[in-house]
């Protein structure tokens, strides 16, 4: 009975080995992203034998996200576009996604760029998908900016300790969702929020310190065309730089974790001005086009509102997490990533502020 048992054990084995074996190698294919909507079937069919069907007008679809940091509104879709997480670097790289979601928060696309699993599915592709760890995020003419990573996976060769991170800035065409480049920023192990100016400067914050950035307080860092990387301030009057956007006269406006201060600077570094946030904490930022800011704390919880001459209110509290915010202008509403919590919470400006007046 023991050999007979030994014999079966060992036929399973192989049996599963050939099986293991018999599995096709992937074939190289085009890039794709996810049929856009909620319906059948999710990806896009190389045969063209099955057209994308809709899902009934009954249907409403709401998740889709995991770790969301951030968000920014398409205009052109009216949509919101969520960038998902997924899991650390040190658990599984190359593992996050883009979600296309409603005003109402229910979901328009579950997995836009990033349908394909990790691994093979990614890596075939003509140009391989890579998107890690994405934190900040903003659209400029025509094109999706992601603040993302390499790196920061376990290593094999040293176990408990992962390989280098180095900082990435990675560019997708917001039409096609198509990878157009990736820049890398040598001496940011990671970046947290970022901001593109009219001519495509990139500003982007260092809210801890690490690489070449060794101010406590942290740096914010300017990226440019030409994919030359340099810090454009470090440490005070920036103390845990977070949120960062540009303003209508092309200045760079930075909120602080540490202190409540919203600090606006000038292209060649020099303070303009320094307002505060009703709370600390500071992460997400709006700049409205009239000069009205909306700043939220990720540590307290609050969105408070800046007028242009005058002192900050806020105007909701207690939002768990409230992270890098969007506007959503169709609805005129801020979006609000609770990171913690997988979801988006949902602030109306009706009644607070207007785009029309």
């Amino acid at each position: 009975m023991k050999k007979i048992a030994a014999s079966m054990s060992a036929l399973a084995v192989a049996m599963i080995a050939g099986v293991a074996l018999a599995q096709p190698t992937p074939q190289p294919r085009a890039y794709y992203v996810g049929n856009e909507g909620v319906g059948l079937p999710v990806a896009p069919q190389e045969n063209g034998e099955s057209a994308f069907a809709p899902a009934s007008d009954n249907v409403r679809v709401f998740g889709g996200l995991y770790s969301v940091e951030s968000c920014t509104y398409d205009a052109q879709r009216g949509v919101i576009v969520a960038p998902s997480r997924g899991v650390g670097q040190n658990v599984r790289g190359n593992d996050a996604w883009i979600t296309l979601i409603n005003h109402d928060g229910s979901v328009h696309t579950p997995r836009w760029i990033g349908i394909q699993n990790p691994g093979a599915q990614r890596d075939t592709m003509t140009p391989p998908l890579v998107l890690n760890e994405p934190f900040g995020s903003a659209i400029h003419n025509g094109q999706l900016y992601l603040a993302d990573r390499d790196g920061g996976e376990a290593d094999p060769a040293n176990p408990g300790q992962n390989t280098p991170s180095v900082a990435v800035i990675r560019v997708f065409d917001l039409a096609t969702g198509q990878p157009v480049r990736s820049i890398p920023v040598p001496g940011s192990e990671w970046l947290n929020d970022i901001a593109v100016t009219a001519d495509g400067t990139i500003y982007a914050t260092n809210t801890i310190p690490n690489g070449q950035v060794t101010n406590e307080a942290g740096a914010v860092w300017r990226i440019g065309r030409n994919g030359q990387t340099a810090i454009f301030v470090e440490g005070a009057p920036v103390n845990r730089p977070n949120g960062v956007e540009i303003d209508g006269d092309g200045n760079i406006v930075v909120v602080n974790m540490g202190n409540p201060d919203v600090i606006t600077f000038a292209p060649n570094g020099s303070v303009v001005r320094t307002q505060q946030a009703a709370q600390a904490g500071s992460d997400g930022l709006v700049i409205m086009p009239d000069g009205v800011k909306f700043v939220s704390s990720v540590t307290q919880g609050g969105v408070s509102m800046i007028p242009p001459d005058g002192p900050a209110r806020l105007i909701a509290e207690n939002i768990p997490s409230a992270a890098s915010m969007c506007y959503d202008s169709g609805a005129n509403q801020l979006v609000i990533p609770i990171n913690s919590h997988n979801g988006l919470a949902f602030v109306s400006l009706d009644g607070i502020w207007s785009p029309q007046r």
